[in-house]
């Protein structure tokens, strides 16, 4: 996504105050006037009709299909049994019910569509849900319905859902890439907060999110924040509309289709709730950034408590029995993947012995689980004294990555058959025997070097509390790209929110990542 600034900015005096609220939105319309016809989304409602149609499409075939395999076809069975028209009806009825209950189920909602895990769990349960009604009801009514409309409707009709969405989904992201169907976003808060959700959104460009301006009162304290260029402030490079007391004015001026407010102590409750009224009659959307950062979305629940939403934090789940069942995962998926690769470790073993005559493997000291050192073991890709090389490289390049992580593109240590092993990250192959050992896990951490950690700060430390990974957020979100900072964040985000599930997403990742060989050197 591209983010830039809007259009319709608002006029701001030389001095860098903001205009007052009526001001404000006078210079707004006579700038650039809001298309009125913009702010319905067109874009959100002709996605979920095509996805509508393509469900319909989806939930006939599966049930015509069971219909089919179980009775034939239903114009042929209905003349020749008049009987069997009771089964024709539950199929139509049957299709009817599975629209209805992906409708009910919210899995057409703008708010789940293109982004997130959320849209794949309601078509499952409106699916689940639906069936096992239908199974309870064939149950207590005695209705003796075949056994094909649970067997073979549910699960394909499931899968082709799944299958349909996840099409819609990546055209979705492409044309989100190219800067079309995306929210503008007119962001509320400090311009500290204001900041760190703009970066936030940024960093996801699939979700659809383009910030056009921001509502902040500006401080003192924020002078070295905050820009100005041709009259105009602007935060983080988006420009400074106006003040915490008009939002809702500058949000319809400005035609913005959501109104997100950040964790400011500056914006009462009292005003958030007044600010839900004023954007009642419009299209607007308003959704609430609370300051929590860096936690996974299923760790969050909200409870209502005397009209207030607590927001409850989950603890993480890196302990007791989530770490048996992530060493269970680890074994057994160790097991299968060197069984599976063996033909492909031996012949890589042969080549780089016969490239160099040196040795295959490459042992390294690594940092482990609660900082315990080990061993790991990788394809050598370097030539064989590549550490005494180490500091002269480091005085004499500048494309180091940064003072911690040395990663060097055009690396002269690497051989010609190393080239192509870390291209494709097949050296890391053998670490496949460290997650059977116990050091290492699948997924999880970068393993540190000693001189790395002795460098950590608290939060890099806690990295440490889970075992290291062959793979991680780091490698499916740049790999070598990534600099000190976002390696950590990446990493202290997978300690606090790791799940089997996340596990499997990030295996999933890494194997695109490894194909389309993105950010290795």
């Amino acid at each position: 996504m591209t983010l830039s600034t809007s259009p319709r900015s608002a006029q701001v005096p030389a001095d860098g105050r903001p205009l007052p609220a009526s001001d404000e939105r006078g210079a707004l319309r006579a700038g650039a006037p809001a298309d009125a016809a913009s702010r319905g989304l067109p874009w959100a409602r002709r996605y979920a009709i095509g996805l509508f149609v393509s469900d319909v499409v989806v939930v006939t075939w599966a049930a015509v299909g069971a219909h089919t395999i179980r009775l034939g076809s239903l114009t042929t069975r209905v003349s020749r049994a008049p009987d069997q028209t009771g089964y024709v009806l539950l199929t139509v009825g049957l299709v009817l019910l599975w629209l209805v209950g992906l409708h009910w189920g919210g899995s057409r909602e703008k708010s789940v569509l293109g982004y997130g895990p959320e849209e794949y769990k309601r078509v499952v349960q409106s699916t689940v849900t639906l069936f096992g009604l239908v199974a309870i009801c064939s149950y207590v009514f005695d209705l003796n319905l075949p056994r094909v409309y649970v067997l073979v409707v549910m699960p394909a009709g499931l899968v082709a859902l799944t299958l349909s969405r996840f099409i819609w989904r990546r055209w979705l992201h492409a044309k989100r890439l190219a800067g079309e169907y995306q929210s503008k976003v007119l962001v509320v808060g400090n311009v500290h907060s204001a900041t760190e959700l703009t970066r936030s959104l940024r960093r996801a460009p699939l979700a659809g999110y383009r910030v056009i301006g921001i509502c902040t009162s500006v401080t003192a304290a924020d002078q070295h924040a905050v820009t100005q260029q041709g009259g105009t402030m602007s935060v983080d490079g988006f420009p400074v509309l106006g003040t915490l007391t008009d939002v809702a004015g500058v949000a319809t001026a400005c035609g913005a289709d959501v109104v997100a407010v950040t964790a400011t102590a500056s914006f009462s409750p009292d005003m958030v709730r007044k600010l839900g009224w004023e954007l009642e009659s419009t299209d607007i959307d308003l959704v609430l950034a609370p300051a929590l950062t860096n936690i996974a979305g299923p760790r969050v629940h909200t409870t209502p408590i005397a009209g207030l939403p607590l927001i409850h934090v989950d603890r993480p789940t890196y302990r007791g029995a989530n770490r048996i069942v992530k060493k269970s995962f680890d074994i057994v998926g160790a097991l299968v993947l060197i069984l599976l690769l063996s033909p492909v470790l031996l012949g890589l073993a042969v080549s780089i012995k016969l490239t160099d005559r040196g040795s295959i493997f490459f042992r390294q000291e690594r940092v482990g689980l609660n900082g315990k050192s080990f061993r790991m073991v990788k394809f050598r890709s370097m030539v064989p004294n590549a550490e005494d090389l180490l500091a002269d490289l480091r005085r004499s390049s500048r494309d180091a990555g940064n003072d911690i992580l040395f990663k060097l593109r055009d690396d002269p240590r690497v051989t010609k058959i190393g080239r192509v092993l870390r291209r494709f990250s097949l050296d890391e192959l053998p670490q496949l025997f460290n997650v059977l050992k116990g050091d290492m896990s699948l997924v999880g951490p970068r393993p540190p070097l000693r001189t790395e950690v002795d460098v950590y700060g608290d939060d890099a430390r806690l990295r440490l509390l889970v075992k290291p990974g062959m793979t991680g957020l780091w490698q499916v979100s740049g790999r070598s790209n990534l600099t000190w900072e976002e390696t950590v964040r990446l990493d202290v985000y997978y300690v606090e929110n790791w799940s089997i599930t996340g596990d499997l997403v990030i295996l999933w990742k890494t194997a695109k990542a490894v194909v389309a060989s993105s950010g290795a050197y």
